[in-house]
């Protein structure tokens, strides 16, 4: 469990449930009294493929031999075929028939990448007068946490003491098409969407939302721009989520587990008509696309391509359905969501011996060896890797079971 530490060193942003992990293997973490735990969280996406998996080991661990860091003002012989990779990964599931990447580090800085990318599109090619572009996003939207991507959350705790904020945006409620229609106008250069919003509690559209946000993007000749950072790269059971919907976005930002868990990396991939507006001086990083990155990143390309982490995750995702639908049925909980390997699941403050919050019901998890981590009150969200064991997952249901009904 966590160590007490009379006075930490640490800014307090963070209020982590009381454990100090100090190793991981697959799905599994230990803490430095030797206890095991199940990862339910896998560092919110950032660990798909688990804990130290060894194929993404064994690639960093090689390219540290050999070299970490150039910065863009060189090439390396890894940063063209890792966006070749990717491209090959994605850019089939995207709109327009040539696609580029630009590497970052951060999901949000993958998200600032492509709102600069889209509102300097918007004033050399859509004709949108300087200084007046407009993005679209939704109410309940996580993309991170800098000033400008705060400036368009809805969550008080994201914006409260941070202003003043960047203009430019319209938020209206997710979900809901003839809002998002009717916020498109002149000014618009793209609208910005989560497929499914993981922070909110994974919250999954209508079915029919993201096509009509695609029609009226096409209609208004403006930008889909979809932030898969967390839903992205097999969690919802295809490559992207938008997959589920049949839905192919200009610009798709990517991170967390791209980088495997490994090292941060991010990356915008899009129409190269679109990226291409970004010359050089007008964007860059120092460690974006760097070396051991690119290798990391290939290596998640390499467990991506075949497929069958994206099966496998649909398949597991139903069981997980399954077992959520019976704690529906018996009280248990409150509400569910689920979309491949993820779920959010709503706690039931009424039922006899149950949590009152969804911190409650993570603490209780973790006195059982399983790790999860609440959002927004009486929510906690569950996206175990997707190389989980079944018998160890199955395992983790029980625990949540007993642990929604004793503590």
């Amino acid at each position: 469990m966590r160590t007490a530490v009379a006075t930490s060193a640490l800014a307090p942003n963070y209020h982590p449930l009381p454990v100090t992990l100090a190793t991981g293997e697959g799905s599994w973490v230990t803490d430095t009294d030797g206890r095991r735990y199940l990862d339910l969280l896998a560092g919110y996406s950032a660990l798909n493929f688990g804990h130290r998996h060894p194929a993404l080991v064994a690639a960093a661990h090689a390219q540290l031999d050999r070299l970490t860091l150039t910065s863009r003002a060189f090439d390396h012989e890894l940063l063209e075929p890792f966006a070749q990779a990717l491209v090959g990964l994605v850019g089939p599931l995207l709109a327009g028939t040539s696609h580029l990447v630009l590497p970052m580090n951060t999901g949000a800085e993958a998200v600032e990448t492509a709102i600069k990318a889209a509102r300097k599109w918007g004033y050399e090619v859509r004709g949108v007068p300087e200084g007046r572009a407009t993005v679209v996003v939704a109410d309940g939207n996580f993309h991170g946490r800098t000033t400008t991507i705060v400036s368009f959350s809805s969550d008080p705790d994201a914006r409260r003491g941070f202003g003043p904020f960047t203009p430019g945006f319209v938020s209206v409620p997710y979900g809901d098409a003839a809002a998002l229609a009717a916020a498109v106008d002149a000014t618009t250069v793209a609208v910005l969407l989560e497929p499914v919003q993981g922070e909110q509690g994974v919250v999954v559209p209508p079915a029919d939302y993201l096509p009509a946000a695609r029609r009226v993007c096409d209609d208004a000749g403006v930008l889909l721009v979809a932030d898969e950072i967390q839903s992205g790269l097999g969690r919802t059971g295809s490559t992207l989520a938008c997959e589920r919907f049949e839905v192919r976005p200009d610009l798709v930002t990517l991170g967390k587990a791209l980088g495997g868990g490994v090292v941060p990396v991010s990356a915008v991939v899009g129409r190269a008509d679109v990226l291409e507006v970004l010359t050089a001086g007008t964007h860059g990083s120092t460690f974006g696309g760097n070396p051991l990155a690119c290798a990391v990143g290939l290596a998640v390309v390499d467990l991506l391509a075949p497929g069958t982490l994206q099966a496998r995750a649909r398949t597991l995702g139903e069981r997980v359905a399954d077992h959520l639908a019976g704690l529906m049925d018996d009280g248990r909980l409150s509400g569910m969501r689920t979309i491949g390997l993820w779920a959010g699941l709503d706690v039931a403050p009424s039922s006899p011996g149950g949590p009152v919050t969804g911190r409650e019901l993570c603490e209780r998890l973790l006195a059982r060896g399983v790790l999860a981590k609440d959002t927004h009150g009486g929510t906690i969200r569950i996206a175990p890797p997707l190389t989980i064991d079944p018998a160890d997952l199955d395992a983790a249901l029980d625990h949540l079971t007993r642990a929604l009904t004793s503590p």
